[in-house]
């Protein structure tokens, strides 16, 4: 069941919470899944340490540094209480706080449910009505078709091309780069 349920939003299928200290498993697992981490790692999984000293510490630091209103959130099936990944909304680290990047990673069971969908319009809803963010990015592997056309949904605009960092290289399409999706509070306001 959902432990220590600290809603931060739900929408009509989905709870999504803040992770704790003891969620390290449910990142583990996530990523140890060799289709979620296909376009990320190229199929590799996070070292279990990495995850417990290193991603899960700074996922709870954002809490403090954005006063718990942006950062990345533990996603749940509200029928039923299954964890399904995350979705994130958050600033750079030292960047703008009214600058966020717009993200999720789904466990493979979740995929094609419209649940990224789901998640980031109600993650966009919040962040351009509730928390002065006026810019939503994202990015992707040019070749991750199923993540473009979720941005392409939320009527994010293609904005430009990224160069494939050196430690992608050995990832399926790394050849093609990636993309950057881009959509402004006042476009949000026109759909």
């Amino acid at each position: 069941m959902i432990r220590g349920m600290d809603t931060y939003l739900e929408t009509e299928r989905l709870t999504l919470r803040r992770f704790t200290a003891d969620d390290a498993d449910l990142l583990i697992e996530l990523d140890s899944d060799p289709a979620v981490m296909r376009y990320l790692t190229g199929g590799e999984a996070t070292a279990p340490e990495i995850v417990r000293e290193g991603h899960l510490p700074y996922i709870i630091a954002g809490y403090e540094r954005w006063d718990g209103e942006l950062g990345l959130f533990a996603a749940y099936e509200r029928d039923g209480g299954a964890f399904i990944g995350w979705f994130c909304l958050r600033p750079e680290t030292d960047g703008p706080r009214e600058e966020a990047e717009l993200g999720y990673r789904l466990r493979q069971s979740s995929w094609g449910r419209g649940y990224a969908t789901e998640g980031s319009k109600a993650l966009l809803h919040k962040g351009f009505t509730g928390l002065g963010v006026r810019l939503v990015w994202g990015e992707t592997m040019t070749v991750n078709d199923g993540s473009r056309k979720v941005m392409e949904k939320l009527g994010m605009t293609l904005v430009g091309t990224l160069p494939t960092p050196p430690d992608m290289e050995q990832v399926e399409g790394s050849e093609h780069g990636g993309v950057r999706y881009e959509l402004t509070k006042e476009q949000w306001a026109q759909r």
